[in-house]
């Protein structure tokens, strides 16, 4: 009688005071600010790419959708690959310059970052 009465989920839990895992409350609205508030920071960095140049911006405050936009966008101009990983944009080779004429002429703030 007592597992007839029981709710339909598998918790072991009684009583839980925030929720499940999936509660919508729990999670975290990411901002997608618009391009002239955002300070952008690109570098060329070979770290722990066994020595192949890729050109990294970060400093995104986006959404991925904005981000998957913006990153095939730059793949088609720079005529290269690249990927978004971690809220951060890699093109292959050293792009720097080309990127940030890009970036600014869609009304982003970069600058570029390191040597």
């Amino acid at each position: 009688m007592a597992a007839a009465n029981r709710k339909s989920s598998d918790s072991p839990f009684v009583y839980r005071e925030f929720g499940g895992d999936n509660s919508p409350a729990l999670e975290r609205g990411i901002q997608d600010l618009p391009p002239a508030q955002q300070n952008l920071r690109v570098q060329a960095s070979r770290k722990g790419r066994k020595g192949k140049t890729v050109t990294v911006i970060s400093g995104f405050q986006s959404t991925p959708e904005t981000l998957t936009a913006l990153v095939k966008q730059l793949k088609s101009q720079c005529g290269s690959g690249g990927t978004v990983k971690d809220n951060e944009i890699e093109i292959q080779g050293d792009h720097k310059q080309k990127i940030i004429e890009i970036l600014t002429q869609q009304g982003y703030k970069a600058k570029i970052s390191g040597g």
